[in-house]
C-alpha cells in the first residue's frame, strides 16, 4: 500500500477507509442491479426515477452544497493546482464539444458527453481511494479538490451545459440563461453556504449531510441501472455493451486531459499534490444525471459514461492497491 505511514503500520482511519472502499464497490454493484431489476418488474419505475431525480435536484444536492460550503475553509497552499484543475476540466469540456460535433450526434447527446468529461466523482470514490492509495496525509488535498473544484463545476459549468444543450430550457440564449438560473437550486444553496456563518450549519446538519451523500450514491446508481435497462431493452441490446464513439470520447477525455495537465506542470518543476492527480482521474459523477434530468440531456449516454468510467476506476484502483 502506498502511504505516508511507516511500513506495515496502518492508521485506524486508513483501515476504516479500506473497508469503506469495499462498501462503495458493493453499493455500486447492488444499487445498479436493483435499478435493473426494478425496471424489469415494475411499470411505475420510470415515474419513480423521475421523482427521485427531482428530490436530488431540489432537496438533497442543495442541502449537501449548503452545509459543505458553510464549513469550507481555504488556504493559499496548492492553490495553483486547483486553478489548473479548472483549466483541465474546461479544456476537457471544450474538446468534448469540438470532437463531439464531428460525430454528428444530437445536441442532448453532445451535452451528455460534455458533462461526462467535466463532472467528476471525487467525493464518493475519490476521497476514500486517496486515503487507501496515498495515505491519510493526502486527505486534506483530496477534500480541497472535491469541495473547491468538483462541486462548483456541477453548479456552474455542468448546469450551463445542460441549459445550452438540453431539450427543456427553451429557445434563445435569454430563455436558456433564465432556465439555467431557475433550475439550479444547488448553486443558490452553495452561495448561501458561502455567505452564512458556519454556526448556521451546525454539526447535526454536517452529520446529516454525510448520510445524504451516502444516500445519493445508492440512489444515483439505482437510477443508472434503470436507465441502462430501459434503453437497452427498447433497443434489444445487451445490458452492458461496447461503448459507442460518443461514450468512448467522454471516457478518454475524462481520464486524460486534467491528469496529463497536472503531470506536465509537475514535470516542469511545479509541485502538484499527488491527491489532485488521483482526484482528476476519478469517474464521471452521479450529479451529471441530475443535470440531465433538469435540462433534458440524453440520460442513456450519461448513464453509460458513468458505468464505464466507474468500471475503469474500480479495476485500476483495485490493481494499484494490490500492488
Amino acid at each position: 500500500m502506498a502511504s505516508g505511514c511507516a511500513a506495515g503500520a496502518e492508521t485506524p482511519l486508513e483501515q476504516r477507509t479500506e473497508r469503506f472502499v469495499l462498501l462503495v464497490v458493493v453499493a455500486v454493484l447492488l444499487s445498479t442491479a436493483a435499478g435493473v431489476v426494478a425496471e424489469h418488474r415494475w411499470a411505475a419505475t420510470q415515474a419513480a426515477v423521475r421523482a427521485v431525480l427531482t428530490l436530488m435536484l431540489y432537496v438533497l444536492v442543495p442541502f449537501v452544497a449548503y452545509v459543505s460550503f458553510a464549513h469550507l475553509h481555504l488556504s493559499l497552499g496548492a492553490g495553483v493546482g486547483l486553478v489548473l484543475a479548472y483549466a483541465g476540466l474546461g479544456l476537457a469540456g471544450f474538446l468534448a464539444w469540438l470532437f463531439g460535433r464531428r460525430l454528428g450526434v444530437a445536441r442532448p447527446v453532445l451535452g451528455g458527453v460534455i458533462c461526462g468529461a467535466m463532472l467528476v466523482n471525487t467525493g464518493y470514490l475519490g476521497l476514500p481511494m486517496c486515503v487507501v492509495l496515498l495515505g491519510t496525509h493526502a486527505l486534506s488535498h483530496a477534500v480541497a479538490y472535491d469541495q473547491v473544484v468538483s462541486g462548483p463545476m456541477v453548479f456552474t459549468a455542468g448546469f450551463a451545459v445542460g441549459a445550452a444543450f438540453g431539450t427543456r430550457p427553451g429557445a434563445g440564449a435569454g430563455q436558456r440563461l433564465r432556465t439555467f438560473l431557475t433550475r439550479n437550486p444547488p448553486l443558490v444553496a452553495a452561495i448561501a453556504g458561502l455567505l452564512v456563518p458556519a454556526a448556521l450549519a451546525p454539526q447535526p446538519l454536517v452529520r446529516a449531510s454525510h448520510l445524504v451523500v451516502d444516500a445519493l450514491l445508492v440512489l444515483g446508481f439505482i437510477v443508472v441501472g434503470v436507465f441502462l435497462s430501459s434503453e437497452r431493452r427498447e433497443d434489444h441490446a445487451p445490458l452492458l455493451e461496447r461503448p459507442d464513439r460518443a461514450v468512448l470520447l467522454a471516457v478518454s477525455l475524462r481520464f486524460t486531459v486534467t491528469p496529463a495537465l497536472f503531470l506536465a506542470v509537475s514535470g516542469a518543476g511545479l509541485a502538484i499534490p499527488t491527491a489532485y492527480v488521483l482526484q482528476a482521474a476519478m469517474p464521471t459523477g452521479i450529479n451529471s444525471l441530475v443535470v440531465g434530468h433538469a435540462y433534458g440531456l440524453d440520460q442513456r449516454t450519461i448513464a453509460t459514461i458513468i458505468v464505464w468510467t466507474t468500471i475503469v476506476v474500480l479495476v485500476w484502483g483495485t490493481i494499484a492497491y494490490l500492488l
